[in-house]
């Protein structure tokens, strides 16, 4: 069976972890005190937002009294995570003594002794109240989020049950500029306060050592590999199932690994940026130094203005500044999938 997988979003068996990172938001949900209440995690596709969601998961499912639910954008969220509480049978007799009566909303727990609960919004203060007297922790994963009704509606309810004091947390992952979006709504400011968490890239000796035990192959090779994915999760895949499909060299699969990464990836990233997004990238494909100043003169841009897309392309994970002056693509092969766009 090939150990690598070209399915966004599922865990392959070749994985490799950010326990750095991981850890860090674990504890900051977990600890005595927590640092926050709500996380969001961001980075361009393909670089394991949602791998790295469903590690967290995981790890808080284990934690005493943790309650971990995960909802999607595309439903109304209020009601798919009341439903999803009163679905849970260890839940069901807390509720039971608080007189939650859900059988109007269609959620089952009907009691005859207590008059029925007709509006989500209650019913679920009234559930995540009693969770937290019994000392329980809700935490509610939200995968690619999106600035849709659902979604907002959703946001404005919690920072309430926030207020409240109540024992919830939310987990988004999400585009920079899906995430941008929602913080933008003049009801959601809250979200401006809460960490985001750029997802870093993989660890390149992690990565060597990977493709050395599953290959055979020399360190110098492995090395090779790693420092063409450039920790890039997404191509670590795809390098790796190509070579392993193929029982070849990674030297004879790189067209069809370009391939892969411009069809599944650098296409769809290249449509959502702006023009100037794009004039930027295309002078940064074409300097031989990657310095401020040639990137300036070839895109022709101001230099205030040049700042602007700058900083949104360093937001979004696109372009990294290792040395002052000076930036680079973050994706593999990157320049050249942007030479081929302008030849």
């Amino acid at each position: 069976m090939n150990p690598f997988s070209l399915t966004f979003g599922k865990e392959p068996v070749s994985a490799i972890n950010r326990d750095k990172q991981v850890n860090e938001i674990v504890e900051g949900f977990t600890s005595e005190n927590p640092e926050y209440q709500v996380c969001m995690i961001t980075g361009v596709r393909g670089s394991g937002k949602t791998v790295m969601m469903t590690e967290i998961s995981s790890r808080i499912k284990e934690e005493k009294n943790w309650i971990v639910i995960e909802l999607s954008p595309d439903r109304n969220m209020l009601q798919a995570l009341a439903a999803e509480l009163s679905n849970r049978f260890d839940l069901t007799q807390i509720f039971k003594e608080a007189k939650i009566n859900l059988s109007v909303l269609g959620l089952g727990l009907e009691l005859d002794s207590a008059p029925p609960i007709t509006d989500i919004a209650v019913a679920l203060d009234r559930m995540l109240a009693q969770l937290t007297k019994k000392g329980r922790k809700v935490l509610v994963t939200v995968d690619e989020t999106v600035a849709n009704q659902n979604v907002r509606e959703f946001a404005s309810q919690f920072q309430i049950y926030i207020r409240k004091q109540y024992n919830v947390f939310l987990l988004m992952t999400g585009l920079y500029e899906k995430i941008y979006e929602l913080q933008n709504e003049d009801t959601l400011t809250f979200l401006y306060r809460a960490p985001k968490v750029l997802i870093d890239p993989l660890n390149s000796d992690l990565i060597a050592k990977q493709y050395r035990v599953i290959f055979d192959i020399s360190e110098e090779e492995a090395k090779e590999m790693a420092n063409i994915v450039k920790g890039y999760p997404y191509a670590y895949q795809v390098l790796g199932y190509l070579c392993y499909k193929n029982q070849c060299s990674y030297k004879d699969i790189l067209y069809d690994f370009d391939a892969y990464l411009n069809e599944y990836v650098y296409d769809k990233i290249w449509s959502e940026m702006s023009e100037k997004d794009r004039k930027v990238a295309v002078a940064l494909a074409n300097s031989e130094t990657g310095k401020i100043e040639d990137i300036r003169n070839r895109s022709k841009l101001k230099a205030n203005e040049l700042s602007v897309y700058r900083d949104r392309l360093l937001k979004r994970g696109l372009i990294k500044s290792s040395q002052y002056g000076y930036l680079e693509f973050t994706l593999p092969r990157f320049t050249e999938f942007v030479k081929k766009k302008y030849k």
